[in-house]
C-alpha cells in the first residue's frame, strides 16, 4: 500500500492510499479536489474510493467535484449518510472495506461529531482516524460526549503499538505545548514534543505518529494512568470525568 499525504487548507491532510496490484487508489477525507487531481496526475493514478471519516466540509469538500471527474465510489458512516456529500457506500463498526487486495477495518468513534468513523488497513499498520484521534491530541467534542470520545480513543488505544496514525491535521505543535503543561515531567512527552520543533522548523510533518509513543505521551490517551492523573492534579478521578476535565482545560488553552 502507498500512502501520499497531501497538505492543503494550511493544516490539513488528505491522503491517497494506493493499490498497485490492482490500480485502486483512495482519497482520504478530501477537502479540496485540485490538490488531489493533480497528485493523481503526477502519479498516474485513477481514483476510485473516497473513504470520508466524518461529514465537516473540510473532509468531505471535494466529494462531488472528484466523483464527477472520476466516477469514484464514496464511502462514509451510514448513520451520518444525510451529511455525507454524494455517498454511496454506507459502513460503520466492525464492516470492511477494501482498496484492491488492502482491507480496511472500520470503527465507529463518535465523540467529535456523532457519526465519527476510523479506517485501519491492519496488515499495512496504517490507521487514519480523521478527527478523532491527532498527535499528541484528539478532536473537540462538537457532537459527541467525553464518555464516547473516551470510548472512541479506547478502542484506538487497543490497536498495536507499530500502528502509524494518520490523523487529518496538523495540529501537534499546539498539542505538545498543551501535552507538556499537564503532564511537564514526562520524559517521553519532553523527547516528542522536542521533534515536533525541530520537525516543523524544517518545514517537515509530524504525522503519521506512532500509536506506542502516543500512547506514552497523548494525554487524552492517558486519562487513567497514574503518572498523568497525579500530575494534573486529578488524583482519584475516574477515567471519563479526568479525560473531560483535560478535554475542558485544552479548549482554554
Amino acid at each position: 500500500l502507498t500512502i501520499e499525504q497531501i497538505p492543503v487548507l494550511g493544516d490539513n491532510f488528505i491522503y491517497l492510499v494506493h493499490d498497485s496490484e490492482s490500480g485502486e487508489t483512495a482519497a482520504v477525507d478530501p477537502a479540496v479536489a485540485g490538490p488531489v487531481i493533480d497528485a493523481l496526475a503526477q502519479h498516474g493514478w485513477t481514483l476510485s474510493h473516497i473513504l470520508n471519516t466524518h461529514h465537516h466540509g473540510d473532509h468531505t469538500g471535494a466529494n462531488l467535484e472528484l466523483k464527477e471527474v472520476t466516477g469514484c465510489t464514496i464511502v462514509g458512516a451510514g448513520v451520518d449518510a444525510a451529511r455525507i456529500p454524494g455517498i454511496d457506500v454506507r459502513i460503520g463498526e466492525g464492516d470492511g472495506i477494501s482498496i484492491g487486495t488492502h482491507q480496511a477495518r472500520v470503527f465507529d468513534v463518535p465523540g467529535h461529531t456523532s457519526g465519527h468513523i476510523a479506517y485501519w488497513f491492519e496488515q499495512d499498520k496504517a490507521l487514519f482516524s480523521g478527527d478523532t484521534l491527532f498527535s499528541m491530541g484528539c478532536g473537540r467534542l462538537f457532537e459527541g460526549t467525553a464518555e464516547q470520545m473516551w470510548t472512541s480513543l479506547l478502542k484506538l488505544r487497543a490497536l498495536p503499538d507499530d500502528t502509524l496514525v494518520y490523523c487529518a491535521h496538523e495540529y501537534t505543535n499546539a498539542n505538545a505545548d498543551f501535552a507538556l503543561s499537564v503532564e511537564p515531567a514526562n520524559a517521553d512527552l519532553k523527547r516528542r514534543a522536542a521533534e515536533v520543533v525541530a520537525l516543523r522548523e524544517q518545514g517537515k510533518p509530524t504525522v503519521p505518529s506512532n500509536l506506542g509513543e502516543e500512547k506514552r505521551v497523548n494525554p487524552f490517551l492517558r486519562a487513567d494512568h497514574g503518572d498523568l492523573l497525579h500530575a494534573a492534579g486529578l488524583q482519584g478521578q475516574d477515567a471519563i470525568p479526568a479525560f473531560a476535565e483535560i478535554r475542558r482545560r485544552k479548549d482554554n488553552f
